[in-house]
């Protein structure tokens, strides 16, 4: 029975009359001995009283949506008894309706939770909540997945389930891997290993990267966990794992795989022509496409040199490149490529947002500080220093040219050196700036540049830095944490300014879809002159590219070959794709 205390009379409070009772036998007594027939019609309209009562309570709930109690529970708090459906093993209505504005909350800004269809909605909220309630932190992306890619992923995620670890397939190919021989007949699950290696902002690239390739040739990624990867990101498959598992046969060789190594594709070409090479006994070949790669391993992108992989179950991938924008130079995924992606800016964009939300605790680490320094703030501009000088810093020529770029491109406002204070009260805007360095040096004087001073414009600076670990702590599993929440953090900034070279920049403006100000490298201690320029597209960097014509096996300019790859803004010999058609403000 559903209590209405505060909306209708309990029971207890119907008068009573204790001349009617309740058995066969006292009514015989009763008539018997002659009862008032005013108090038989007195009880008689108290049934009635009671039934009406009664069948009021049963309309009112049957009627009383959800929204209607919504409304109610959200305005007084009433004591009502929730059905058991909805209140699962928690009948506190307290707690209900915190979980109603939690859902409430997370379509603030928009209401799909699944990024236009790029994300599956097959996953269990809790166990990732940064996969749904990213959206109300972040303004809707001006991009939109094609209808192709949405289709293609739905396709890979099945293609994973069947073959990923622990299926029968899988298990099939681990033991003729063990074995150290190839599968007796072609299968349709073939497997790309990519091997966890470099620096974060490096290892999120190129796992990006090893996922496209994977996703152009039907294969399944499995990841290596290295030291800390299972911390720091979701499972971003639904109903099957990507980590390769621990008991994989040959992953304590994962860090002997060197150019030399018999496996290696490089290798393999030197020691035989392509042709001969299918033919290989070794049941996977390993890419070696690290920096450091020769001539021979960049063949990889040359579509006559890389076929042989086709018939090959196992390839191992060791890279610290974003080597996506090479790709698209390989006429055997143009045409593929060009359907997924048909704004050629917008791959990583979508392949981040597609494969890396932070693990729960991280998720709390972003939104803690994201609520506490930048949600009220008018507008939220992020500032990653990157400083290649090996000393202790801060260095006064980087400071200046941080300045330099925020203020000639009227990112942050200029002080007045001469008041003391200016006062516009109606007009006043807020701008939180979100500094992310190594050093916290950077910071403070910034922050005490707009403490000691007001702007020209009035506006309310506040400089905020989430942390300053002082120099990179590789195999530290909080610096990793701190360094994934703060790459994270700038993706959530309105405006961007970025270090050349930085891969760190890199994630953060293309999972934010933002278009950042790139701090020129700075050359003998000097600030350069302009300070920074603005990026021609949103995607990152490729730092090592082959400079060499596949068809005519002769060097060449892979810079100048298509319309949509062009130099890097930061590094003169780098390749980035573009869209062409869009000029920059």
């Amino acid at each position: 029975m559903v209590e209405m205390r505060r909306l209708n009379k309990t029971s207890s409070d119907v008068p009573k009359f204790p001349d009617l009772g309740d058995n066969n036998t006292s009514r015989d007594q009763q008539i018997r001995f002659g009862l008032n027939p005013l108090k038989l019609m007195g009880g008689f309209v108290v049934c009635l009283m009671g039934l009406s009562v009664l069948f009021s309570i049963s309309v009112i709930l049957k009627d009383f949506n959800s929204n209607s109690i919504w409304a109610v529970a959200d305005a007084r708090l009433l004591d009502v008894a929730l059905p058991r459906d909805l209140e699962q093993e928690d009948d506190s209505l307290g707690a209900f309706v915190n979980q109603k504005k939690n859902l409430d909350s997370s379509s603030i800004e928009h209401d799909d939770r699944l990024i236009n269809g790029l994300i599956s909605d097959q996953f269990d909220d809790g166990s990732c909540l940064s996969r749904y309630q990213v959206a109300s932190y972040r303004k809707e992306s001006p991009y939109k997945p094609s209808s192709y890619l949405i289709s293609r992923l739905r396709r890979y995620e099945a293609l994973h389930k069947r073959c990923g670890p622990n299926t029968e397939s899988y298990n099939r190919y681990v033991a003729d891997l063990r074995a150290g021989k190839k599968p007796e007949e072609a299968s349709d699950c073939n497997y790309l290993v990519w091997v966890s290696f470099s620096g974060l902002g490096n290892r999120i690239l190129t796992l990006g990267s090893a996922f496209l390739y994977a996703l152009l040739t039907d294969r399944v990624l499995l990841v290596d966990r290295g030291v800390d990867l299972d911390d720091l990101f979701c499972e971003p498959f639904p109903e099957a794992s990507w980590l390769l598992p621990l008991d994989f046969p040959i992953i304590d060789q994962f860090k002997s795989l060197n150019q030399k190594s018999p496996e290696c594709f490089g290798n393999i070409l030197k020691t035989s022509n392509s042709s001969s090479s299918s033919s290989s006994s070794s049941p996977y070949v390993y890419l070696h496409l690290v920096h450091d790669y020769d001539d021979h391993d960049k063949l990889f992108f040359c579509d006559q040199d890389h076929s042989f992989l086709q018939n090959v179950p196992w390839v191992i991938m060791k890279s610290d490149n974003y080597f996506i924008p090479s790709l698209f130079l390989m006429p055997s995924f143009e045409q593929e490529l060009h359907k997924l992606f048909p704004e050629k800016e917008t791959v990583f964009h979508f392949i981040g947002r597609y494969l890396f939300f932070p693990t729960n605790p991280i998720w709390g680490l972003i939104t803690r500080y994201y609520n506490s320094y930048l949600a009220q703030a008018d507008e939220r501009i992020g500032i990653q220093v990157r400083v290649f000088d090996t000393r202790v810093g801060p260095f006064q020529y980087v400071l200046d040219q941080i300045l330099a770029c925020s203020l000639d491109n009227n990112v942050l406002p200029n002080i007045n050196p001469d008041e003391s204070f200016i006062t516009s009260p109606e007009n006043r805007k807020s701008k939180a700036v979100l500094l992310t360095s190594l050093s916290s040096g950077y910071f403070e004087k910034i922050r005490d540049m707009y403490w000691e001073h007001p702007t020209v414009s009035g506006e309310v600076i506040e400089v905020f830095q989430p942390s300053s670990e002082g120099y990179q702590q590789t195999e530290k599993k909080m610096h990793h944490r701190k360094a994934w929440a703060e790459m994270y953090l700038l993706s959530l900034t309105d405006k961007l300014i970025t270090s050349s070279w930085s891969t760190f920049g890199y994630v953060a403006q293309s999972l934010g879809g933002l278009n950042p100000w790139i701090l020129y490298k700075p050359e003998n201690e000097t600030t350069p002159n302009p300070a920074c320029t603005r990026a021609m597209s949103i995607e990152p960097c490729f730092h090592a590219p082959p400079f060499f014509d596949c068809k005519k096996r002769a060097g060449t300019d892979t810079g100048a070959i298509v319309p949509h790859i062009r130099h890097c803004e930061d590094m003169s010999w780098g390749l980035k794709l573009v869209n062409p058609s869009v000029e920059r403000a």
